[in-house]
């Protein structure tokens, strides 16, 4: 019956999903202040036409949350749904194929930014929650928490959180904002690094100079810059940061056989983003490097003259954006401040260095004993016919460990993207199969969970 309902109700769940990728929803940039709410307001009447018996739009020192849910018996468990609604700036656009905010079916994929990340899969649950209630097969109380400040760190959530404990209050936290490790290997996200962003700026002289005047004179902050940055991981891929590994557990040669266990093409791997050649930590695997081992990438540099033509200058100044993946055991905020002190001993005389912390999360793992895993393990291998792999994701979910730390609730990270999703980056898509199983795999879930919690 629920599944006769997504497929008679596909094209409209696709156009309604469509209005939602219209909004230019970018958190990082105060032009689209606007949009965060349009956007909040959109999922609050889409809820509430879904079938939610309560909807808002709820204020934070940032951008709103929309909270939802259906209450049908307080008896019964209740499930937490966390979503995000913003999405990452679209730049740079001339490297997309297609209007950015305009979403397009070609290939059998939805192409707009927030395809995936996470309109797309967070549309999905709106669709489930409302298939399990048109048909009357929901099982249990649902609750949506829909957040716009994931892809800035979610700083007014934390907040938010500690002031709505009770409103929020939930048996498990259902989460789709992950990857499968293929189309074909279905996985569950147990594990998720954690995230330290930090900003750097190396200052020399009080304006830009000439560089043929100054040149060999005047220490070049770009140079230095680039200079301190290649002194933060060494030859062989390790972070030279003293203390940054005094908290990381090594895997013990089963657990590591154990993870490498799972399908990996290295080939494949590199064809898809078009490399010659992986690299990262000596000794370890792409999946142990992306995994459970952490790393270090700039992840924006700027500084001097980048316009058309030539401008022989010295800077003034030269900055960068470097985030640490982190994983557990290691607190950001540790890992803040040995990189500050580590950063500002490795400048020379000649320049002076600010550094600042932007924003960060723990990293998390999610325990597969619980039954809200063994119901999205089990929802899982009847939609993709495999039982799925636990897998640990190189991604950050910041607030998910706020989510423990502050309402004690576990979270089951049951995402559906692919690696060609391209989140992030121009030309973001959505497979149109991903779309439509995701709502069928979260319908039953719903059911295996509610029946395991009844046996528990």
């Amino acid at each position: 019956m629920v599944k006769q309902y997504i497929e008679e109700n596909r094209e409209r769940f696709l156009e309604e999903l469509f209005e939602l990728l219209r909004i230019p929803s970018v958190s990082a940039q105060s032009v689209h202040k606007g949009d965060m709410v349009r956007a909040a307001e959109w999922l609050r009447d889409a809820l509430l036409k879904s079938g939610a018996d309560r909807a808002e739009v709820m204020p934070t020192e940032g951008n709103p949350v929309v909270f939802a849910e259906k209450i049908i018996d307080r008896s019964l468990p209740t499930v937490l749904v966390y979503g995000h609604y913003d999405v990452m700036p679209e730049d740079p656009v001339d490297e997309w194929r297609t209007e950015p905010f305009e979403p397009v079916v070609k290939e059998g994929r939805i192409w707009c930014r927030g395809a995936d990340d996470d309109k797309g899969q967070l549309y999905m649950h709106a669709k489930a929650f409302e298939a399990l209630v048109a048909t009357g097969q929901l099982p249990c109380n649902v609750k949506f928490m829909l957040e716009g400040e994931e892809e800035i760190g979610s700083g007014s959530l934390y907040k938010w959180c500690e002031e709505h404990r009770e409103l929020v209050k939930a048996d498990i936290i259902l989460v789709s904002d992950t990857s499968l490790i293929a189309w074909d290997t279905p996985s569950i996200t147990c594990g998720l690094r954690g995230l330290c962003y930090m900003q750097v700026e190396v200052t020399g002289p009080d304006k830009d100079l000439h560089s043929g005047l100054y040149g060999g004179a005047v220490a070049n902050p770009a140079n230095v810059l680039a200079d301190m940055i290649a002194k933060l991981v060494d030859a062989d891929g390790h972070i030279a940061i003293p203390g940054f590994y005094d908290d990381v557990r090594e895997l013990s040669d089963a657990e590591r056989r154990a993870l490498n266990s799972a399908p990996f093409d290295v080939e494949r791997y590199k064809e898809s983003i078009d490399i010659p050649a992986v690299q990262g930590e000596k000794g370890y695997t792409t999946a142990e490097r992306t995994g459970v081992r952490p790393s270090l990438d700039v992840n924006g540099i700027w500084g001097g003259y980048i316009d058309e033509g030539t401008k022989t200058i010295i800077p003034s100044k030269a900055s960068a954006k470097i985030s640490m993946r982190l994983v557990p055991h290691q607190d950001y905020r540790k890992i803040a401040v040995l990189f500050e002190n580590y950063f500002r001993s490795i400048a020379p005389e000649s320049v002076r260095v600010e550094v600042k912390a932007l924003h960060g999360g723990q990293p998390y793992v999610s325990p597969t004993d619980l039954p809200a895993y063994h119901a999205a393990e089990k929802a899982m291998e009847e939609t993709f016919g495999k039982t799925p792999l636990p897998f640990y994701s190189g991604g950050s979910i910041p607030i998910i460990s706020g989510f423990e730390s502050i309402l004690g609730t576990k979270s089951i990270l049951m995402g559906f993207g692919l690696d060609r999703d391209a989140i992030h980056s121009p030309n973001e898509s959505y497979g149109l199969d991903n779309f439509y199983r995701g709502i069928e795999t979260i319908a039953l879930f719903y059911r295996y969970f509610a029946e395991m919690s009844r046996a528990k």
